[in-house]
């Protein structure tokens, strides 16, 4: 995709979503669920849409949250239900539907005090503190889009392991809905929303408390006070905004937090690739403001919308690539948590940087590959035998310094926290010790080319062989491996990657877009990575003939 004339620059007025438009939308559109695009559809991070594309409205949220309620009884899940919701403007409308059938379910929620707005990663948190001691079993829901443009929506379900639910766990949730939705919501059991609200199993939660005071368990917290390293902390407009001033105050933190005041346009975001808004803190171009102002802090960071992913802006390089900052964190997480076991594996999923295989082998640690999807990470972190599980796309999360689980789903606080942690621990920023690992193991480049696809190509890319590749060499050198399964747990990886002994690609389709993606990278130099680059995409074209 071309470099759109308006990336990395403050998104023009004429480009902000009309938010009376898209709530309206929300509540008049009726789903024609006859057209594929507009059913529940459960991708790798829940159901997606927009109002305005009839893709995500109250048919949805209503059918979605009663049959959420139905799997709980399925499986037996009694506990509370927390529901966090990030600042996208149809998160509120849609938190509003879902009270509505929770409550007539007589489903004990527990949501924000005052409207306020819940990070992924917070309710991972809360769902495994409460299921640690025992009782009745919690889980949650997340009303999120994630990074998505301001004009779409988003519903996931975490289950009672805390993490992103699994798709036996997700089919079984969207077959429902869209049950639900051919039988005209007859089945939803709903209260007027007055009621609702009112019910005394909808009760005011305090999230911002109990997490923000246990972040001393997974970082050093004290070192990053003692240090008075002069810290950015961008909200970018998201559900953490509460939390990084709550943070600061608690902690007595040298930092300058921004952005953090409610703006669903998100008018103040620079432009994406593309020319679109899209609050991506693994993008250079929507991350651009940060950027310009990185040298009046030692650290600086941002947070997609829901807080699930990080942002690492050094003096040294800049914006980190996700890759890079995940090499360096796991490099340091091995040399300074002395209570962690020596014999833990570090996940990644199989479209991240080699560089993690390499440092992972320098400190003795296993790699566990495993497809893309934060839920593969979720059982190794639960029982604690991965210290780290990390993603390409600037997700990852990483155990208490006593070794024990603190989420399963991506939390992109601990994430900016460790940047400065590490920072006022070795008095290197991360972009420095990115460098110093590259001077070990190579200068890796590494690069993702998306291309508009249809449901049928897409289809096609999911179910690849082996056989399929008819080429032996890769950028000219020979092919040593071709996965459909990635080692670390043999699960389908929806796609293929092809690896050879200095570069590899992987083509798979996207789970929310209308696109397929084409990861490669190289250990040689720009032009072998173009190569690669090149003859993946002569393969994708030889498929779709």
């Amino acid at each position: 995709m071309s470099i759109h004339p308006f990336a990395g620059k403050i998104a023009p007025k004429s480009s902000l979503i009309n938010v009376p438009q898209l709530i309206c939308a929300y509540y008049t559109q009726i789903p024609d669920i006859s057209d594929a695009s507009q059913r529940v559809s459960f991708g790798t991070s829940g159901h997606r849409g927009a109002s305005l594309k009839s893709s995500f409205n109250e048919t949805h949220i209503l059918a979605v949250t009663q049959a959420v309620c139905d799997y709980r009884k399925e499986a037996k899940i009694e506990g509370t239900l927390f529901m966090g919701m990030d600042t996208h403007a149809l998160s509120y409308p849609a938190q509003l539907s879902a009270i509505q059938v929770l409550a007539a379910n007589g489903v004990q929620v527990a949501i924000a005090k005052e409207d306020g707005y819940t990070p992924t990663p917070v309710i991972s948190h809360a769902i495994l503190t409460h299921n640690a001691k025992g009782g009745a079993l919690c889980d949650g829901i997340v009303i999120t889009p994630s990074h998505n443009p301001p004009s779409d929506g988003g519903f996931k379900y975490n289950p009672p392991h805390g993490g992103p639910a699994d798709t036996d766990v997700t089919g079984w949730i969207e077959k429902r809905a869209n049950a639900i939705i051919e039988g005209r919501l007859a089945e939803v059991k709903k209260l007027p929303l007055d009621e609702a609200l009112k019910a005394e199993n909808i009760i005011r939660y305090d999230f911002i408390t109990p997490y923000v005071s246990d972040l001393a368990d997974v970082i050093d917290m004290e070192a990053i006070k003692k240090s008075g390293i002069k810290i950015g902390a961008d909200a970018m407009g998201g559900s953490g905004m509460a939390y990084y001033r709550a943070i600061k105050e608690h902690y007595g933190l040298n930092m300058e937090v921004f952005n953090d005041t409610l703006d669903s346009t998100f008018s103040f975001m620079h432009c994406d690739k593309d020319g679109k808004i899209r609050m991506d803190c693994s993008s250079p171009y929507a991350m651009a403001g940060l950027v310009e102002m990185k040298e009046r802090f030692d650290i600086a960071f941002g947070n997609d919308t829901d807080f699930d992913r990080h942002g690492i802006v050094t003096k040294s390089v800049g914006l980190m690539n996700p890759n890079h900052y995940l090499s360096v964190a796991i490099h340091y997480l091995s040399t300074h948590r002395p209570q962690w076991s020596r014999d833990l594996g570090i996940g990644k999923t199989l479209v991240s940087s080699s560089m993690i295989d390499r440092v992972a082998g320098a400190v003795g640690k296993k790699v566990i590959e495993v497809p893309v999807g934060f839920k593969w990470f979720v059982e190794g972190l639960n029982n604690g035998t991965v210290m780290f599980g990390g993603e390409e796309s600037a997700g990852a999360s990483f155990l208490r310094k006593d070794g024990k689980v603190w989420s399963t789903d991506k939390d992109g606080i601990i994430l900016t926290l460790l940047s400065a942690e590490i920072l006022a621990v070795t008095g290197k920023d991360p972009g420095e010790h990115y460098i110093e690992l590259t001077k070990e193991f190579g200068a890796p480049i590494y690069a993702r080319i998306d291309a508009p696809a249809t449901s049928e190509q897409c289809a096609v890319l999911k179910k690849l062989s082996p056989q399929d590749i008819k080429a032996s060499t890769l950028a000219g050198e020979p092919i040593e491996n071709i996965l459909v399964n990635a080692p670390g747990n043999n699960a389908a990886i929806g796609g293929l990657k092809v690896v050879a002994k200095n570069g590899w690609f992987a083509l798979r389709p996207s789970g929310t877009e209308p696109i397929y993606k084409i990861y490669a990278e190289s250990f040689i130099d720009e032009a072998h990575l173009k190569a690669i680059q090149k003859e993946a995409q002569e393969i994708v074209a030889s498929l779709f003939e």
